[in-house]
């Protein structure tokens, strides 16, 4: 799909991978019709997205799980890996019916940037498209709920590795991890904590070097392990 006339330079762009069409449909339909959102591309399975990444450049993709061809995590991998041919490399966003479970953690493996309930409101919708497109890894509270309650069933042991990191943070950067374990975004967070949104940012950038964590949604499982945020 190409861009449609009278959208700005500066939209974010999206594709949508789903392999239902009535659900691609609505979903791009919703999109549309935001001022600063543009659908460029739509794929019915993974083998399809990855090559429609490559060819629209979107910056966020909402990737279906499961889908016949190729899975939404297997798209991933490769949208994501080394050698993609395109000059950005997108953020994705798991749409799951699934909540919380193997699929969610091979996707964090593989990449991916958030997560969103296939049933969430146009509103959650509207909102984890432009949070990730921001650099704000997306968990719904819900799905950072089952996050939490998964690793509860870690072992102990593996639970506590994660303590260590906590020696090289300052007190406000312990705070900004706190914050970001409950799933808040940097707007939440500067709210919270009454300072300004690109304070916010440039602790979360510390962060993400110290622990060190690939993204937020990592970030957040490190908050749960170090012990800092607890399921609840």
């Amino acid at each position: 799909m190409t861009a449609e006339q009278g959208h700005a330079a500066t939209d974010i762009t999206v594709m949508i991978v789903d392999d239902q069409a009535m659900v691609r449909g609505s979903f791009a339909a919703l999109l549309d019709a935001q001022p600063d959102i543009r659908v460029v591309a739509q794929a019915a399975d993974g083998a399809e997205a990855v090559r429609s990444a490559g060819e629209s450049n979107p910056d966020v993709v909402l990737m279906d799980v499961r889908m016949p061809v190729m899975d939404g995590l297997e798209a991933t991998r490769r949208i994501l890996g080394p050698g993609r041919p395109s000059p950005h490399l997108p953020k994705v966003v798991m749409v799951t019916t699934f909540g919380i479970d193997d699929y969610v953690h091979e996707a964090l493996r593989a990449g991916a940037s958030g997560f969103l309930l296939k049933d969430a409101s146009p509103e959650e919708l509207t909102r984890a498209v432009r949070v990730t497109a921001a650099g704000d890894a997306l968990l719904s509270p819900g799905v950072t709920r089952r996050l939490l309650e998964h690793f509860a069933e870690r072992p102990g042991p593996a639970r506590s590795s994660a303590a260590p990191v906590l020696d090289d943070l300052t007190g406000r950067e312990r705070e900004v991890l706190v914050l970001i374990g409950r799933g808040l975004s940097n707007r939440e967070i500067a709210g919270e904590l009454f300072i300004g949104e690109q304070t916010v940012k440039t602790h979360v950038g510390r962060l993400l070097q110290k622990v060190p964590a690939r993204d937020r949604v990592h970030l957040v499982i490190t908050a749960y392990d170090a012990g800092l945020v607890a399921p609840g």
